[in-house]
C-alpha cells in the first residue's frame, strides 16, 4: 500500500512539473508571445512571469521587439539601358504589433525580402547604370517607402534600407576601368598644362619685374652721374673762380708792390731795364722760331721802347693811387 502510495506521488509531481512547464510562461525583455485559447486569438504576453490555463491556453506565436536585421539576397536587375547588374542589400525592421505580424502575414520576413527585392528591380530599371552608384540614396529611400507602406498591415515597421553592392558585370567593369584610366589621363594632360601655362606666366612675370629693375637702376645710375657731372662743373667753376680771385689778389699785391718800388729812388732806371730786357728776350724767341732773320728797320726803337715805358711810369706816378680791395 506504501508502495502504490508512493508511485501516485510520484506521478502527481511529474504531471505537476509538466504542467508547470507547459502553461507557465517567463517572457524575456523586448520578447512577445502570443496566446490563443481554444485555437482563437486571446492575449498578447509582455516580459514577465504568466500563468495560462491547462490544455485550453497555448503560446502560437513568439516575436522580438528589437530592431531586425535582415539580409536581402543578391538579384539581378536591369538598369534603363539594358546593362544587368547584381544588387543586394540590408533591411533594418521593427515588430510594432505582434498580433498584425502573427496573423496578417504568413512570414514577414520573406514577405519583406520579396518586397525589397520586387521595389529595387523597379527603381533600378528607372536608372541608366552610371546614375546607379550616384543615387544610392535616392534608391534606398524609395525601397523603404514602398515596404513600410506594405508591411503597415502586418505590424512591422521598416526603419531603414542600405544598398550593400551594386556589381556590374566583368566587360562593364573593364569599360568603366578603361574610362575611369582615360579620365584620370585627361584630368593629369590638364593638371600638367596648367602647371606649364603658370609656370610660363611667372617667368613672364619675373623678367618683366627684373627689365624693370634693371631700367629702374639704369635712370637711377644715369641720374647718379648726372648729379656727379654736375657737382664737378660746380666745383671746377667754384675752383676756377677762386682761383681768379687769388691771381687777381695776386696781381693787385705784385701791382702794389711794383709802384711802391717805382716811388723810390732808382726805380725809374729798373723799370726801363726790365722792359728792355723783355723786349730782347721777346725778340729773341721770334728769331729761334723761324729761319728768316727779323731787323728791326730802326736800330733806335730800342731806345723808343724804352723812352715809352719811363713815360707810363712817370704817368702812373701823377695818378692817384688806389688801394686793392681786400
Amino acid at each position: 500500500m506504501s508502495g502504490e502510495l508512493v508511485f501516485t506521488f510520484f506521478l502527481a509531481a511529474i504531471f505537476l512539473l509538466f504542467i508547470f512547464v507547459k502553461y507557465v510562461r517567463i517572457v524575456p525583455q523586448n520578447s512577445a508571445y502570443v496566446v490563443e485559447r481554444l485555437g482563437k486569438y486571446n492575449a498578447t504576453l509582455i516580459s514577465g512571469f504568466h500563468l495560462l490555463i491547462p490544455f485550453i491556453d497555448k503560446v502560437s506565436y513568439r516575436h522580438t521587439l528589437k530592431e531586425q536585421v535582415i539580409d536581402v539576397p543578391p538579384q539581378i536587375c536591369i538598369t534603363r539601358d539594358n546593362i544587368s547588374v547584381e544588387v543586394d542589400g540590408v533591411l533594418y525592421m521593427t515588430v510594432m504589433d505582434p498580433q498584425k505580424a502573427s496573423y496578417g502575414v504568413n512570414d514577414y520576413h520573406n514577405a519583406a525580402i520579396q518586397m525589397a527585392q520586387t521595389t529595387m528591380r523597379s527603381v533600378i530599371g528607372k536608372l541608366e547604370l552610371d546614375r546607379t552608384f550616384e543615387e544610392r540614396e535616392s534608391i534606398n529611400s524609395d525601397i523603404i517607402n514602398a515596404v513600410d507602406k506594405a508591411s503597415t498591415p502586418w505590424g512591422v515597421k521598416v526603419n531603414r534600407y542600405e544598398v550593400k553592392n551594386i556589381t556590374p558585370p566583368q566587360s562593364i567593369k573593364d569599360a568603366m576601368e578603361k574610362q575611369m584610366r582615360a579620365e584620370r589621363e585627361k584630368r593629369a594632360l590638364i593638371a600638367e598644362s596648367e602647371g606649364e601655362k603658370q609656370a610660363k606666366i611667372n617667368i613672364a612675370e619675373g623678367e618683366k619685374l627684373a627689365k624693370i629693375n634693371i631700367a629702374e637702376g639704369e635712370r637711377q645710375q644715369l641720374i647718379n652721374i648726372s648729379e656727379g657731372e654736375k657737382q664737378r662743373r660746380i666745383n671746377e667753376a667754384a675752383g676756377r673762380a677762386q682761383e681768379i680771385s687769388m691771381v687777381a689778389e695776386a696781381t693787385a699785391a705784385a701791382l702794389q708792390l711794383v709802384g711802391e718800388a717805382i716811388s723810390k729812388e732808382g726805380g725809374t732806371d729798373a723799370v726801363s731795364l726790365r722792359i728792355a730786357e723783355g723786349y730782347l728776350a721777346e725778340f729773341g724767341k721770334l728769331a729761334k722760331t723761324t729761319n728768316s732773320m727779323i731787323i728791326p728797320s730802326n736800330v733806335v726803337d730800342l731806345a723808343a721802347m724804352v723812352a715809352v715805358g719811363r713815360e707810363v711810369v712817370d704817368k702812373g706816378r701823377e695818378r692817384p693811387r688806389i688801394e686793392p680791395k681786400k
